[in-house]
């Protein structure tokens, strides 16, 4: 039955073990599962931005081909914010920065080739293509190349002052009025070789056309140089650097969020497993009690049998006893006869000693307390033992200050006199015995009885207060087991002490001091 239940408790513990174990699992994948979608959140956020910007550039592009570089960077400013939107640049085909905003951009060769998305530690830098112009040779139907640069018309030397006039006129015009190909209708026709590129054209409704600049490539510029322009100037990517705080910082959260619901997961199983623990132990003491009971139960009816035998059985050995000495008193001739009797009362002498010491420790103890005068107690017991005293001529000195205790009288009285006896028998002819007290507290005392005999080896100290354990050959192991009884009774500790250079101290601590009465 204990095997089943053992196996019953350890399928329980590794249940719980692994259902905890479950549970941290699916907390860090629900965690890993966040912190994609955090990221990629934070990816499409950028995507989102970035394509917005080149709503914005291609709003701020002027004439079809160019871009002011002023208006653009100034533009790009203004959505700087810092703590999300850290950093903006334009990059040509070549990867060149040609316009930028918030703090600078470090280019790497690992983000050129990180196709668009490049992690850092504190920011996401998002590369994004923007589809402001093909670049390259003017095919027909392609829309011109986008180009950031400063305003033409005022950094060109090449541009004559009549070809700013007419530009500044066409902008100026309304759309309906304006030169062919000046809103890029009609159109344009290449000045001849080595014109200064204001040669006029006439148009359908018999306007002045001017050169494909600004809408295509200038009339100053050969393509070989325009193609180089758009390679060096051409927009073509966009590039923004996102920092990845807030992302973190919900990232950390659900991370401690999680963390706490794993350890109170853990801790569940823990408790659980400590509930079921203390639920079978208590279970198994609540048997073990069960049978205690009955044992105490059964030890009670035995000991009250035994306490009955014991006596009964002291009737016929006061018999035998008496028998025994009408026979040495009638038996003056027969000296074996009589030898034979003294043996048979010395022996029901000692039976009856055993006896009326088993009698004495089967009794419940129950202490009833009063106060008590320990010296006056002291010197009644030592009158008992007048003749013990007297006969091995042992100095007796009780104690000479005046001690009152709470305690139950005729118990203490028993207690000091197993004592007293115990440490008579022990000493030598003309040996020592004290009775002494010491203050422990304010309202304890210990009570203390030594003696000068060869005292009790370390080894058995603890073992002396046990039933039948004695150091006399004659002894019959029951007087300080009383004692013992006397002392649990009263809520006391007793302890055996060495004494120098020789003898034993029987201590009884925590006795409980009250002031004397004095007589009226």
């Amino acid at each position: 039955m204990r095997w089943s239940i053992a196996q019953r408790s350890l399928g329980v513990f590794l249940a719980l073990i692994v259902g905890a174990l479950g549970v941290c699992g699916w907390q860090w994948q629900e965690h890993q599962r966040v912190q994609r979608n955090a990221s990629q959140a934070l990816v499409n956020r950028g995507r989102d931005i970035t394509s917005t910007l080149g709503v914005v550039v291609g709003a701020q592009r002027r004439f079809g081909v160019f871009l002011a570089k002023d208006r653009i960077e100034s533009a790009l400013q203004g959505l700087i914010h810092p703590g999300e939107l850290e950093s903006i640049a334009i990059l040509s085909a070549t990867g060149e920065t040609i316009a930028s905003a918030g703090r600078p951009v470090e280019l790497t060769p690992e983000m050129l080739t990180a196709r668009g998305v490049y992690w850092r530690e504190n920011e996401l830098t998002l590369m994004n293509l923007m589809d402001l112009g093909t670049g390259g040779s003017m095919e027909e139907g392609a829309l011109p190349a986008a180009l950031v640069v400063s305003d033409p018309r005022l950094t060109d030397p090449r541009m004559s002052k009549e070809m700013r006039q007419k530009l500044n006129r066409a902008k100026n015009l309304p759309r309906e009025n304006r030169p062919a190909g000046a809103a890029g209708e009609g159109p344009a026709v290449e000045p001849p070789p080595g014109g200064a590129g204001t040669t006029a054209a006439p148009g359908p409704a018999g306007t002045t056309g001017i050169a494909r600049f600004p809408y295509s490539r200038p009339a100053w510029m050969d393509r070989e140089e325009y193609n180089s322009l758009i390679k060096k100037q051409g927009v073509h990517s966009l590039v923004i650097s996102l920092s990845t705080g807030d992302m973190r910082r919900s990232v950390r959260d659900d991370l401690l969020l999680r963390s706490l619901v794993s350890l109170l997961a853990c801790g569940v199983a823990l408790i659980s497993g400590l509930a079921w623990r203390n639920l079978y132990r208590t279970s198994d003491l609540q048997i073990r009690l069960v049978k205690a009971s009955e044992m105490n139960s059964h030890l009670s009816q035995m000991n009250f049998a035994a306490a009955g035998l014991a006596h009964e059985t002291r009737n016929p050995l006061n018999l035998i006893r008496g028998l025994a000495q009408m026979i040495t008193l009638h038996a003056n001739d027969a000296p074996k006869l009589r030898e034979h009797a003294s043996t048979i009362i010395e022996e029901a002498d000692r039976v009856t000693v055993q006896l009326n010491e088993f009698i004495n420790y089967s009794k419940p103890r129950e202490a009833h307390f009063a106060p008590v005068e320990v010296s006056r107690l002291v010197a009644d017991v030592g009158r008992t033992l007048l003749p013990d005293i007297e006969d091995k001529r042992v100095i007796f000195q009780p104690p000479t200050a005046p001690l009152t205790v709470q305690a139950d009288e005729q118990l203490l009285r028993q207690a000091l006199f197993n004592l007293l006896l115990n440490a008579l028998q022990a000493v030598e002819p003309e040996g020592r015995v004290e009775v002494r007290w010491v203050a422990t507290g304010a309202d304890e005392a210990a009570l203390e009885v030594c003696d000068d005999g060869p005292g009790v080896p370390a080894a058995e100290r603890a073992s002396i207060f046990k039933p039948y354990v004695t150091m006399r050959p004659k002894g019959v192991g029951l007087g300080l087991a009383i004692v013992q009884q006397i002392v649990s009774a009263h809520r006391w500790e007793i302890a055996c002490l060495a004494q120098e250079p020789r003898g034993a101290v029987f201590r009884i601590s925590h006795l409980k001091t009250v002031a004397p009465r004095h007589e009226a």
